[in-house]
């Protein structure tokens, strides 16, 4: 896939749709030593906080990228074309504890710009993060009860706001093309 480098004031997206219909991938770890995991998701946000570009994701506990996220610093999201959906199936529906999912997916990491955890070679756009903040949902919190059916098992996610500090895509992505 070829992508070329997004300044932030030029980068455009869809945010809902992008989440919610698109879907994107999360990888956490490191490239260089091949110790890294990866999980589609669907809810997550884009902004800014503290005046720093973010993104925001969610992971359950339950979730093996869960270690990866809790012991490294960065991470990655990647959206890729539609022909690829099943492989995002395939990376949000198998654990990396039990088999090596990426491989199985037909999917290609790469190093990435900035940041220890990798993008993927079919990927359209990569946004690198360098992890700045967590916290944990609080059910105490939720003002829409509705939110509780999310959670059946109880396993609610912890959040993690990650400071972009580069982006790469098609040209869809860029205002500035």
């Amino acid at each position: 896939m070829q992508r070329s480098p997004i300044d932030i004031d030029s980068f455009i997206i869809q945010a809902h749709s992008l989440w919610l219909k698109k879907w994107l991938v999360l990888t956490c770890g490191d490239f260089r030593t091949g110790t890294f995991n990866a999980m589609t998701v669907g809810w997550g946000s884009f902004g800014t906080m503290w005046n720093k570009p973010f993104a925001q994701v969610v992971v359950r506990p339950t979730r093996y990228t869960y270690e990866f996220m809790e012991n490294y610093e960065s991470f990655t999201l990647c959206a890729f074309p539609a022909e690829y959906r099943k492989a995002l199936q395939v990376i949000g529906s198998k654990s990396g504890r039990d088999g090596d999912k990426i491989k199985e997916a037909g999917l290609t990491p790469i190093a990435s710009t900035k940041v220890a955890s990798p993008g993927f070679a079919q990927a359209e756009l990569i946004v690198e993060l360098k992890k700045i903040y967590w916290a944990d949902l609080d059910p105490g919190h939720f003002l829409d009860e509705t939110i509780e059916n999310n959670y059946p098992l109880k396993d609610y996610h912890r959040m993690y706001f990650g400071e972009i500090l580069a982006i790469n895509g098609i040209p869809s992505y860029n205002n500035a093309m």
